[in-house]
């Protein structure tokens, strides 16, 4: 029996990057597109396309891809962003796996652009990764409901990372593309910290800005990607040291009810 591949995609006003997106899906049995508060053009693309549109307003990103994942039919599910292209190996390779694979779900390798420029290093923490589950069957993966970087819930094992092809993900346009995503995954850190009644400390953070800018730098090699190195360790250690000054400094902006 042939097992059928649904390919989700989760967008807001994207339709400048949703064609090239939907493109490179034609392996899938199935493309489910969920659009949260899209005023584009985007539901006319991926409708012409051949995809599923859902259309609807969700705060938190946990409860809208979870709302996509329950509209996927297939017996597996790959979940693409709008920013990131199936390569041609890696559609193969996911074909191969999902035909054979005993387990719940595996990691798909990432090749983060940043332009046209690949940075292979010091991708870290919640600022970027080389590898990511996006490969699963159905009923395995459960986001939780959060803003920004929702944790996951897992039933079933997980099996080994996908080894050919890669998603490619096109980060950021430019340097001022990737200050503005630190400041929108701030923003919404922020909030997800005044929500959980923990922002945390100004001491815990500043050790943690330290620890995960060298862990991009350091170990995991960004060091070698440069000044653009450097530029990625300062993101990644200031993402949390942001997001709580924000929740800290400015409550009320970022979701803390009035006095």
């Amino acid at each position: 029996m042939t097992l059928r591949l649904s390919a989700l995609i989760v967008a807001r006003n994207e339709a400048e990057r949703l064609p090239d997106c939907l493109a490179a899906l034609g392996f899938a049995d199935e493309i489910v597109v969920v659009l949260d508060r899209t005023t584009d053009a985007s539901a006319a693309i991926a409708t012409a396309a051949g995809a599923r549109v859902i259309e609807g307003a969700w705060e938190l990103e946990g409860t809208r891809r979870n709302q996509g994942i329950a509209a996927c039919t297939g017996d597996w599910v790959l979940e693409v962003d709008a920013d990131e292209r199936v390569s041609p190996d890696l559609a193969i390779e996911i074909r191969r796996v999902i035909a054979s694979s005993p387990f719940a779900w595996h990691q798909v390798p990432v090749d983060n652009y940043v332009g046209d420029r690949l940075l292979r290093h010091g991708w870290a923490g919640s600022f970027g990764t080389t590898s990511v589950p996006r490969l699963f069957r159905a009923g395995a993966k459960q986001w939780r409901a959060q803003r920004v970087h929702p944790g996951l819930d897992w039933t079933g094992k997980e099996g080994p990372r996908l080894q050919t092809g890669a998603l490619i993900h096109l980060v950021d346009r430019d340097i001022a593309d990737m200050l503005k995503r630190l400041d929108r995954y701030s923003t919404a850190k922020a909030k997800d910290l005044i929500a959980s009644g923990n922002i945390g400390t100004l001491r815990g953070n500043l050790r943690r800005f330290v620890m995960r800018g060298f862990k991009s730098y350091v170990s995991r090699k960004g060091y070698r990607e440069g000044a653009w190195g450097v530029l990625l360790a300062f993101c990644t250690g200031a993402f949390p040291l942001l997001s709580y000054l924000k929740a800290r400094l400015e409550p009320r902006a970022h979701g803390a009810p009035e006095p």
